[in-house]
């Protein structure tokens, strides 16, 4: 059964840090681009972390370039997303997504070839 699930999310105050995780099974994610997305309450979808498990590129949205690092364990068949100095407006779901047929700015940004997609996990950030 392919299926990705997330884990990881929960409560933290500011300036706290979160590792996410996401784990497939039924496919290996070292054939395809992970994404890691969001969605705030009140705002657009947001692609903030996209990794090619075939070569390695990576891609961070601007918004949270410098505090968000995205990198898998192909082992594992995991890829994470480390948030650090977490701030409220990262209050979100988070949830990953796959596919084969795309590259890591074209998922992020374009929301290009999401084969398959997680059910999320809920970050709070408050103090």
């Amino acid at each position: 059964q392919v299926q990705l699930v997330e884990s990881g999310g929960g409560l933290a105050q500011p300036g706290g840090s979160l590792r996410l995780s996401c784990v497939a099974s039924g496919f290996s994610l070292d054939q395809y681009v992970t994404g890691w997305f969001r969605r705030a309450p009140g705002k657009a979808r947001e692609g903030v972390a996209c990794i090619s498990g075939v070569d390695g590129q990576t891609y961070e949205a601007d918004s949270v370039q410098g505090r968000f690092t995205i990198f898998g364990d192909y082992d594992k068949n995991t890829v994470y997303l480390q948030i650090d100095n977490l701030q409220p407006e990262d209050t979100a779901v988070y949830y990953c997504t796959a596919g084969s047929k795309t590259a890591v700015e074209s998922m992020c940004r374009w929301f290009h070839g999401l084969d398959y997609r997680g059910k999320g996990t809920l970050v709070t950030v408050s103090s």
